[in-house]
Protein backbone atom coordinates (compact mmCIF):
# COMPACT_ATOMS: atom_id res chain seq x y z
CA UNK A 1 0.00 0.00 0.00
CA UNK A 2 3.15 2.46 1.07
CA UNK A 3 4.91 1.79 -2.35
CA UNK A 4 1.26 2.64 -4.44
CA UNK A 5 0.13 5.57 -2.35
CA UNK A 6 3.77 6.93 -3.45
CA UNK A 7 4.17 5.50 -6.75
CA UNK A 8 3.54 8.31 -9.89
CA UNK A 9 2.76 5.45 -11.95
CA UNK A 10 -0.26 3.74 -10.29
CA UNK A 11 -3.57 4.18 -12.18
CA UNK A 12 -5.31 4.18 -8.66
CA UNK A 13 -3.28 7.36 -7.59
CA UNK A 14 -3.61 8.88 -11.30
CA UNK A 15 -7.61 8.63 -10.98
CA UNK A 16 -7.66 9.82 -7.25
CA UNK A 17 -5.70 12.79 -8.39
CA UNK A 18 -8.02 13.57 -11.59
CA UNK A 19 -11.31 13.34 -9.39
CA UNK A 20 -9.26 15.83 -6.93
CA UNK A 21 -8.10 18.54 -8.77
CA UNK A 22 -11.53 19.96 -10.10
CA UNK A 23 -11.84 20.39 -5.90
CA UNK A 24 -8.33 21.75 -5.27
CA UNK A 25 -8.44 24.57 -7.54
CA UNK A 26 -11.71 26.47 -6.20
CA UNK A 27 -9.79 25.68 -2.59
CA UNK A 28 -6.36 27.60 -4.27
CA UNK A 29 -8.85 30.47 -5.87
CA UNK A 30 -10.78 30.72 -3.04
CA UNK A 31 -7.90 31.57 -0.58
CA UNK A 32 -5.73 33.46 -2.88
CA UNK A 33 -8.19 36.24 -4.10
CA UNK A 34 -7.72 38.43 -1.06
CA UNK A 35 -4.12 38.65 -2.11
CA UNK A 36 -4.61 39.19 -6.02
CA UNK A 37 -7.33 41.82 -4.35
CA UNK A 38 -5.21 43.38 -2.02
CA UNK A 39 -2.42 43.80 -5.28
CA UNK A 40 -5.51 45.47 -7.68
CA UNK A 41 -5.87 48.17 -4.56
CA UNK A 42 -2.60 48.68 -4.28
CA UNK A 43 -2.01 49.12 -8.24
CA UNK A 44 -4.94 51.51 -8.07
CA UNK A 45 -3.67 53.48 -5.50
CA UNK A 46 -0.35 54.13 -7.34
CA UNK A 47 -2.30 55.14 -10.45
CA UNK A 48 -4.43 57.43 -9.09
CA UNK A 49 -2.74 59.22 -6.78
CA UNK A 50 -0.21 59.75 -9.27
CA UNK A 51 -2.52 62.05 -11.00
CA UNK A 52 -2.08 64.17 -7.77
CA UNK A 53 1.20 63.81 -6.25
CA UNK A 54 4.98 63.01 -7.93
CA UNK A 55 6.18 59.42 -8.83
CA UNK A 56 7.79 59.18 -5.38
CA UNK A 57 5.11 60.09 -3.38
CA UNK A 58 2.49 57.82 -5.65
CA UNK A 59 5.14 54.59 -5.26
CA UNK A 60 4.87 55.36 -1.21
CA UNK A 61 1.01 55.98 -1.37
CA UNK A 62 0.41 52.28 -2.89
CA UNK A 63 4.40 50.99 -0.76
CA UNK A 64 1.56 51.99 2.56
CA UNK A 65 -1.41 50.51 1.24
CA UNK A 66 -0.33 46.76 0.44
CA UNK A 67 1.97 46.46 3.73
CA UNK A 68 -0.69 47.39 5.75
CA UNK A 69 -3.09 45.26 4.29
CA UNK A 70 -0.55 42.22 4.74
CA UNK A 71 0.32 42.94 8.15
CA UNK A 72 -3.84 43.39 9.14
CA UNK A 73 -4.62 40.63 7.05
CA UNK A 74 -2.05 38.40 8.36
CA UNK A 75 -1.70 36.98 4.55
CA UNK A 76 1.79 36.08 4.84
CA UNK A 77 4.11 36.22 7.13
CA UNK A 78 4.75 39.49 8.88
CA UNK A 79 8.55 39.74 8.26
CA UNK A 80 7.32 39.16 4.49
CA UNK A 81 6.26 43.23 3.98
CA UNK A 82 9.32 44.16 5.81
CA UNK A 83 11.42 42.66 3.65
CA UNK A 84 9.47 43.70 0.52
CA UNK A 85 9.79 47.27 1.72
CA UNK A 86 13.09 47.31 2.30
CA UNK A 87 13.81 45.66 -1.50
CA UNK A 88 11.35 48.02 -3.28
CA UNK A 89 12.04 50.91 -1.29
CA UNK A 90 15.75 50.17 -2.12
CA UNK A 91 15.75 49.48 -5.42
CA UNK A 92 13.53 52.01 -6.47
CA UNK A 93 15.71 54.74 -4.30
CA UNK A 94 12.68 56.30 -2.52
CA UNK A 95 14.53 57.33 0.13
CA UNK A 96 18.10 57.42 1.18
CA UNK A 97 19.15 54.07 3.09
CA UNK A 98 19.57 55.60 6.25
CA UNK A 99 16.12 56.53 6.04
CA UNK A 100 15.19 52.86 4.53
CA UNK A 101 16.67 51.34 7.48
CA UNK A 102 16.10 53.86 10.57
CA UNK A 103 14.46 50.90 11.78
CA UNK A 104 17.51 49.09 12.83
CA UNK A 105 18.79 52.20 14.10
CA UNK A 106 16.00 52.91 16.08
CA UNK A 107 16.07 52.49 20.31
CA UNK A 108 12.35 50.55 19.56
CA UNK A 109 14.27 48.33 18.16
CA UNK A 110 17.06 47.30 20.25
CA UNK A 111 14.26 47.41 23.24
CA UNK A 112 12.50 45.01 21.45
CA UNK A 113 15.43 42.50 20.64
CA UNK A 114 16.25 42.97 24.70
CA UNK A 115 13.15 42.06 25.65
CA UNK A 116 13.71 38.79 24.07
CA UNK A 117 16.52 37.97 25.74
CA UNK A 118 15.19 39.15 29.27
CA UNK A 119 12.45 36.72 28.40
CA UNK A 120 14.79 34.19 27.88
CA UNK A 121 16.58 34.67 30.90
CA UNK A 122 13.58 35.00 32.98
CA UNK A 123 12.54 31.50 31.93
CA UNK A 124 16.36 30.36 32.16
CA UNK A 125 16.40 30.97 35.36
CA UNK A 126 13.36 29.88 37.10
CA UNK A 127 12.96 33.55 37.78
CA UNK A 128 9.11 33.27 35.79
CA UNK A 129 8.05 30.43 38.42
CA UNK A 130 9.28 32.33 41.17
CA UNK A 131 6.93 35.84 40.23
CA UNK A 132 4.46 33.38 38.82
CA UNK A 133 3.20 31.82 42.40
CA UNK A 134 3.39 35.86 43.76
CA UNK A 135 0.84 36.70 41.46
CA UNK A 136 -1.40 33.45 41.98
CA UNK A 137 -1.60 34.28 45.67
CA UNK A 138 -3.12 37.73 44.16
CA UNK A 139 -5.01 37.03 41.22
CA UNK A 140 -7.14 34.59 42.78
CA UNK A 141 -9.23 31.78 41.79
CA UNK A 142 -11.53 33.61 38.66
CA UNK A 143 -10.93 34.20 35.42
CA UNK A 144 -13.03 37.60 35.31
CA UNK A 145 -11.07 38.73 38.10
CA UNK A 146 -7.86 37.71 36.92
CA UNK A 147 -8.06 39.40 33.80
CA UNK A 148 -9.41 42.18 35.74
CA UNK A 149 -6.23 42.25 37.78
CA UNK A 150 -3.38 41.86 35.45
CA UNK A 151 -4.92 44.80 33.55
CA UNK A 152 -5.18 47.17 36.90
CA UNK A 153 -1.60 45.74 37.56
CA UNK A 154 -0.46 47.15 33.96
CA UNK A 155 -1.88 50.35 34.76
CA UNK A 156 -0.09 50.82 37.80
CA UNK A 157 2.90 50.02 35.68
CA UNK A 158 2.77 52.97 33.87
CA UNK A 159 2.94 55.32 36.84
CA UNK A 160 5.99 53.74 37.47
CA UNK A 161 7.62 52.53 34.16
CA UNK A 162 8.15 55.69 31.43
CA UNK A 163 7.91 53.33 28.55
CA UNK A 164 5.40 50.80 27.08
CA UNK A 165 7.44 48.98 25.36
CA UNK A 166 9.85 48.70 28.45
CA UNK A 167 6.50 47.89 30.66
CA UNK A 168 5.74 45.00 28.38
CA UNK A 169 9.53 43.78 28.06
CA UNK A 170 8.49 43.08 31.97
CA UNK A 171 5.12 41.81 32.38
CA UNK A 172 4.61 39.46 29.22
CA UNK A 173 6.96 37.03 30.02
CA UNK A 174 5.39 36.68 33.91
CA UNK A 175 2.23 36.38 32.29
CA UNK A 176 2.97 33.97 29.69
CA UNK A 177 4.46 31.86 32.90
CA UNK A 178 1.31 32.26 34.88
CA UNK A 179 -1.06 31.11 31.57
CA UNK A 180 1.24 28.15 31.89
CA UNK A 181 0.63 27.38 35.44
CA UNK A 182 -3.01 28.47 35.11
CA UNK A 183 -3.85 25.67 33.02
CA UNK A 184 -4.75 27.46 29.61
CA UNK A 185 -3.21 26.12 26.79
CA UNK A 186 -1.05 28.04 23.61
CA UNK A 187 -4.32 28.19 21.36
CA UNK A 188 -6.83 28.84 24.95
CA UNK A 189 -9.13 32.16 25.37
CA UNK A 190 -7.30 32.04 28.73
CA UNK A 191 -4.15 32.85 27.54
CA UNK A 192 -4.96 35.30 24.95
CA UNK A 193 -7.08 37.24 27.62
CA UNK A 194 -4.59 37.06 29.88
CA UNK A 195 -1.77 38.26 27.25
CA UNK A 196 -4.43 40.68 26.50
CA UNK A 197 -5.18 42.10 29.28
CA UNK A 198 -1.73 42.70 29.98
CA UNK A 199 -0.71 44.04 27.16
CA UNK A 200 -3.99 46.59 26.62
CA UNK A 201 -3.98 47.06 30.04
CA UNK A 202 -0.69 48.84 30.58
CA UNK A 203 -0.52 50.75 27.18
CA UNK A 204 -3.98 52.26 26.23
CA UNK A 205 -4.07 53.81 29.67
CA UNK A 206 -0.96 55.37 29.30
CA UNK A 207 -1.99 57.95 27.13
CA UNK A 208 -3.15 59.65 29.82
CA UNK A 209 -0.20 59.53 32.25
CA UNK A 210 1.90 61.98 30.82
CA UNK A 211 5.53 60.13 31.08
CA UNK A 212 4.00 57.16 29.90
CA UNK A 213 4.01 56.69 26.37
CA UNK A 214 5.94 57.89 23.52
CA UNK A 215 3.68 59.95 21.86
CA UNK A 216 2.86 62.02 24.78
CA UNK A 217 6.59 63.09 25.93
CA UNK A 218 6.96 63.77 21.77
CA UNK A 219 3.98 66.28 22.00
CA UNK A 220 4.86 67.68 25.49
CA UNK A 221 8.34 67.98 23.99
CA UNK A 222 7.42 69.98 20.29
CA UNK A 223 4.69 71.95 22.49
CA UNK A 224 7.50 73.59 24.65
CA UNK A 225 9.85 73.92 22.12
CA UNK A 226 7.40 75.53 19.53
CA UNK A 227 5.44 77.44 21.83
CA UNK A 228 6.95 77.79 25.23
CA UNK A 229 3.85 76.26 26.93
CA UNK A 230 4.96 73.01 29.21
CA UNK A 231 2.41 70.66 30.24
CA UNK A 232 1.80 69.84 33.37
CA UNK A 233 1.52 66.94 35.00
CA UNK A 234 -1.57 67.29 36.81
CA UNK A 235 -3.57 68.96 34.95
CA UNK A 236 -2.61 66.78 31.86
CA UNK A 237 -3.25 63.56 34.32
CA UNK A 238 -6.96 65.34 35.05
CA UNK A 239 -8.13 65.90 31.21
CA UNK A 240 -7.38 62.79 29.92
CA UNK A 241 -7.39 60.13 32.88
CA UNK A 242 -11.01 60.07 33.85
CA UNK A 243 -12.05 58.97 30.67
CA UNK A 244 -9.20 58.07 28.57
CA UNK A 245 -7.61 56.03 31.54
CA UNK A 246 -10.31 54.42 33.29
CA UNK A 247 -12.89 54.30 31.26
CA UNK A 248 -10.56 52.80 28.60
CA UNK A 249 -9.51 50.61 31.53
CA UNK A 250 -12.88 49.34 31.69
CA UNK A 251 -14.00 49.41 28.36
CA UNK A 252 -10.79 47.06 27.16
CA UNK A 253 -11.44 44.66 29.91
CA UNK A 254 -15.18 43.89 29.24
CA UNK A 255 -13.94 43.39 24.96
CA UNK A 256 -11.39 41.33 26.60
CA UNK A 257 -14.03 39.22 28.27
CA UNK A 258 -16.44 39.35 25.44
CA UNK A 259 -14.00 38.10 22.48
CA UNK A 260 -12.22 35.61 24.50
CA UNK A 261 -14.71 34.04 27.50
CA UNK A 262 -13.05 31.13 29.25
CA UNK A 263 -13.25 28.59 32.16
CA UNK A 264 -11.21 29.68 35.59
CA UNK A 265 -7.77 28.63 36.19
CA UNK A 266 -7.05 25.10 36.86
CA UNK A 267 -6.44 25.10 40.86
CA UNK A 268 -4.90 21.47 40.68
CA UNK A 269 -1.81 22.80 38.34
CA UNK A 270 -1.88 26.19 40.78
CA UNK A 271 -0.87 23.92 43.83
CA UNK A 272 2.18 22.23 41.73
CA UNK A 273 4.57 25.62 42.19
CA UNK A 274 5.90 25.42 45.58
CA UNK A 275 8.14 27.92 47.77
CA UNK A 276 11.87 27.27 46.95
CA UNK A 277 14.89 28.73 48.25
CA UNK A 278 16.68 32.18 45.98
CA UNK A 279 19.64 30.55 43.34
CA UNK A 280 22.57 32.45 42.56
CA UNK A 281 21.95 32.73 38.94
CA UNK A 282 18.37 34.11 39.79
CA UNK A 283 19.60 36.77 42.40
CA UNK A 284 22.23 37.68 39.50
CA UNK A 285 19.74 38.02 36.83
CA UNK A 286 17.55 40.13 39.39
CA UNK A 287 20.79 42.57 39.81
CA UNK A 288 21.02 42.82 36.49
CA UNK A 289 17.09 43.67 35.49
CA UNK A 290 16.68 46.02 38.84
CA UNK A 291 19.85 48.25 37.45
CA UNK A 292 18.36 48.37 34.16
CA UNK A 293 14.93 48.90 35.23
CA UNK A 294 16.64 51.93 37.47
CA UNK A 295 17.83 53.27 34.83
CA UNK A 296 15.25 53.08 32.92
CA UNK A 297 13.18 54.80 36.12
CA UNK A 298 15.46 57.93 35.90
CA UNK A 299 15.83 58.20 31.70
CA UNK A 300 14.93 62.24 32.14
CA UNK A 301 18.04 62.53 34.28
CA UNK A 302 20.48 60.39 32.37
CA UNK A 303 19.22 61.06 28.87
CA UNK A 304 20.32 57.84 27.67
CA UNK A 305 17.85 56.07 25.72
CA UNK A 306 15.86 52.75 27.06
CA UNK A 307 16.65 50.55 24.11
CA UNK A 308 20.44 51.45 24.40
CA UNK A 309 20.11 50.62 28.50
CA UNK A 310 18.23 47.76 27.44
CA UNK A 311 20.72 46.65 24.95
CA UNK A 312 23.84 47.10 27.64
CA UNK A 313 21.55 44.57 29.85
CA UNK A 314 20.91 42.02 27.24
CA UNK A 315 24.73 41.92 26.29
CA UNK A 316 25.45 40.93 30.15
CA UNK A 317 22.70 38.37 30.08
CA UNK A 318 23.93 36.81 27.07
CA UNK A 319 27.63 36.50 28.54
CA UNK A 320 28.25 32.84 29.10
CA UNK A 321 30.18 32.74 32.32
CA UNK A 322 27.29 34.48 34.11
CA UNK A 323 24.92 31.70 33.16
CA UNK A 324 21.76 33.81 32.41
CA UNK A 325 20.61 32.41 29.58
CA UNK A 326 21.02 28.74 27.52
CA UNK A 327 24.08 28.16 25.78
CA UNK A 328 21.93 28.74 22.19
CA UNK A 329 19.67 31.55 23.32
CA UNK A 330 20.91 33.86 20.72
CA UNK A 331 19.98 31.09 17.72
CA UNK A 332 16.63 29.58 19.39
CA UNK A 333 15.21 32.24 21.53
CA UNK A 334 15.59 35.57 19.37
CA UNK A 335 12.32 35.92 17.27
CA UNK A 336 13.95 37.54 13.99
CA UNK A 337 11.09 37.48 11.99
CA UNK A 338 9.43 39.87 14.36
CA UNK A 339 12.28 42.15 14.71
CA UNK A 340 12.60 42.36 10.65
CA UNK A 341 8.78 43.41 11.16
CA UNK A 342 9.52 45.94 13.74
CA UNK A 343 12.61 47.43 11.73
CA UNK A 344 9.85 47.76 8.82
CA UNK A 345 7.24 49.45 10.34
CA UNK A 346 9.68 51.65 11.52
CA UNK A 347 11.41 52.16 8.34
CA UNK A 348 7.80 52.38 6.48
CA UNK A 349 6.99 55.77 8.70
CA UNK A 350 10.67 57.19 7.81
CA UNK A 351 10.07 57.21 4.33
CA UNK A 352 6.47 58.19 4.51
CA UNK A 353 7.83 61.50 6.35
CA UNK A 354 10.83 61.68 3.97
CA UNK A 355 8.35 61.77 1.08
CA UNK A 356 6.19 64.45 2.92
CA UNK A 357 3.01 62.32 2.28
CA UNK A 358 1.57 62.99 5.80
CA UNK A 359 1.56 66.99 5.49
CA UNK A 360 0.15 66.51 2.15
CA UNK A 361 -2.67 64.85 3.75
CA UNK A 362 -3.13 67.33 6.48
CA UNK A 363 -3.19 70.53 4.23
CA UNK A 364 -5.18 68.82 2.12
CA UNK A 365 -7.68 68.17 4.70
CA UNK A 366 -7.16 71.18 6.72
CA UNK A 367 -8.10 72.85 3.48
CA UNK A 368 -11.42 71.04 2.42
CA UNK A 369 -12.64 70.11 5.86
CA UNK A 370 -16.17 72.51 6.94
CA UNK A 371 -14.62 74.30 10.11
CA UNK A 372 -16.86 76.68 12.03
CA UNK A 373 -16.19 79.08 14.48
CA UNK A 374 -19.08 79.31 15.95
CA UNK A 375 -19.66 74.90 16.52
CA UNK A 376 -16.48 73.72 18.93
CA UNK A 377 -17.52 70.64 19.43
CA UNK A 378 -17.83 69.94 15.78
CA UNK A 379 -14.18 71.69 15.59
CA UNK A 380 -13.17 69.14 17.98
CA UNK A 381 -14.60 66.31 16.29
CA UNK A 382 -13.12 67.08 12.86
CA UNK A 383 -9.90 67.87 14.47
CA UNK A 384 -9.71 64.21 16.09
CA UNK A 385 -10.28 63.07 12.68
CA UNK A 386 -7.76 64.42 11.32
CA UNK A 387 -5.34 63.35 13.81
CA UNK A 388 -6.38 60.02 13.58
CA UNK A 389 -6.26 59.59 9.90
CA UNK A 390 -2.51 60.63 10.64
CA UNK A 391 -2.24 57.67 13.05
CA UNK A 392 -3.21 55.18 10.18
CA UNK A 393 -1.02 56.43 7.73
CA UNK A 394 2.13 56.94 9.72
CA UNK A 395 1.85 55.58 13.01
CA UNK A 396 1.12 56.99 17.06
CA UNK A 397 4.37 58.94 17.26
CA UNK A 398 4.02 60.74 13.74
CA UNK A 399 0.67 62.50 15.04
CA UNK A 400 2.64 65.28 17.34
CA UNK A 401 5.20 65.40 14.80
CA UNK A 402 3.21 66.88 12.33
CA UNK A 403 0.12 68.10 13.80
CA UNK A 404 2.00 69.88 16.25
CA UNK A 405 3.82 72.67 14.40
CA UNK A 406 0.41 73.39 12.35
CA UNK A 407 -1.81 73.70 16.39
CA UNK A 408 -1.86 77.71 16.11
CA UNK A 409 -3.01 77.85 12.56
CA UNK A 410 -5.62 75.33 13.10
CA UNK A 411 -6.18 77.75 16.65
CA UNK A 412 -7.05 80.38 13.86
CA UNK A 413 -9.09 78.68 11.59
CA UNK A 414 -11.76 76.92 14.24
CA UNK A 415 -11.56 79.62 17.28
CA UNK A 416 -10.00 76.77 19.74
CA UNK A 417 -7.72 77.69 21.84
CA UNK A 418 -4.15 76.47 21.08
CA UNK A 419 -4.09 73.84 23.80
CA UNK A 420 -7.45 72.31 23.08
CA UNK A 421 -6.24 71.54 19.47
CA UNK A 422 -3.14 70.52 21.24
CA UNK A 423 -5.12 67.98 23.41
CA UNK A 424 -7.15 66.66 20.52
CA UNK A 425 -4.37 64.80 19.55
CA UNK A 426 -4.37 62.67 22.61
CA UNK A 427 -8.02 61.37 21.99
CA UNK A 428 -6.49 60.54 18.10
CA UNK A 429 -3.18 58.45 18.81
CA UNK A 430 -4.64 56.84 22.09
CA UNK A 431 -7.41 55.53 19.72
CA UNK A 432 -5.55 52.55 18.25
CA UNK A 433 -7.34 50.76 15.09
CA UNK A 434 -4.32 48.95 14.25
CA UNK A 435 -1.43 46.48 15.98
CA UNK A 436 1.16 48.09 13.09
CA UNK A 437 0.41 51.59 14.52
CA UNK A 438 2.03 50.71 18.18
CA UNK A 439 5.39 49.81 19.14
CA UNK A 440 4.51 48.06 22.59
CA UNK A 441 1.66 46.05 20.58
CA UNK A 442 3.85 44.82 17.99
CA UNK A 443 6.32 43.75 21.14
CA UNK A 444 3.45 42.00 23.17
CA UNK A 445 3.14 39.93 20.02
CA UNK A 446 6.66 38.79 19.70
CA UNK A 447 7.06 38.30 22.99
CA UNK A 448 3.51 36.68 24.11
CA UNK A 449 3.55 34.35 20.85
CA UNK A 450 0.33 36.46 20.57
CA UNK A 451 -1.54 36.38 16.76
CA UNK A 452 -1.99 39.69 15.22
CA UNK A 453 -5.50 38.85 14.70
CA UNK A 454 -6.51 38.47 18.25
CA UNK A 455 -4.51 41.78 18.68
CA UNK A 456 -6.59 43.40 15.76
CA UNK A 457 -9.72 42.69 16.94
CA UNK A 458 -9.45 44.03 20.54
CA UNK A 459 -8.29 47.10 18.35
CA UNK A 460 -11.08 47.17 16.18
CA UNK A 461 -13.58 46.97 18.52
CA UNK A 462 -11.64 49.18 21.27
CA UNK A 463 -11.37 51.88 18.60
CA UNK A 464 -15.19 51.74 17.32
CA UNK A 465 -16.25 51.94 21.53
CA UNK A 466 -13.97 54.53 21.80
CA UNK A 467 -15.56 56.39 18.94
CA UNK A 468 -18.96 55.95 19.87
CA UNK A 469 -18.37 56.10 23.37
CA UNK A 470 -15.48 57.44 25.22
CA UNK A 471 -15.24 60.46 22.63
CA UNK A 472 -18.20 62.06 23.37
CA UNK A 473 -17.81 61.58 27.16
CA UNK A 474 -14.14 63.13 26.65
CA UNK A 475 -15.87 65.85 24.86
CA UNK A 476 -18.32 66.48 28.10
CA UNK A 477 -15.84 66.15 31.01
CA UNK A 478 -13.73 68.88 28.41
CA UNK A 479 -16.52 71.24 28.41
CA UNK A 480 -17.04 70.36 32.38
CA UNK A 481 -13.12 71.50 33.03
CA UNK A 482 -13.78 74.90 30.32
CA UNK A 483 -11.69 73.63 27.78
CA UNK A 484 -14.34 75.58 25.15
Amino acid sequence: MKNQSNSPQTSSVVGNTSQQAPTAKPTTSKSNWPLYLILIITFAIGAVSYQFLTLPQSLVAGLLFICIAFWATSLVPAYWPALGLFAFATATQLAPTQVIFAGFQSSTFWLLFSGMVFGAAINHTGINTRATRLLMLILGNSYQGTIIKIALFGMGLAFLIPSGVSRIVLIIPIIVSLADHFGYEHDSNGRKGMLLAASFGTFLPAFSILPANAPNMLLSGMTEALYNAPFSYGEYLLLHFPVLGLGKLAMTIAVILWLFPDKAPNQAIQATIEKSAMTKIETRLLIVLCVCFAFWFTDSLHHISAGWVGLIAALVCLLPSLGLTGKNSIDKDIQYGTLLFSAGIIGLSAIIAYSGLGNILVNYLTDTIPFSANAPLLNLSLLTFISTCMAVVTNLAGVPAIMTPMAEHLANITGLSNHAVLMTQVLAFSNVLLPYQAPPLITAIALGNLSISAVTKVCLATFVLTSVVLLPLNFLWWYMLGMF
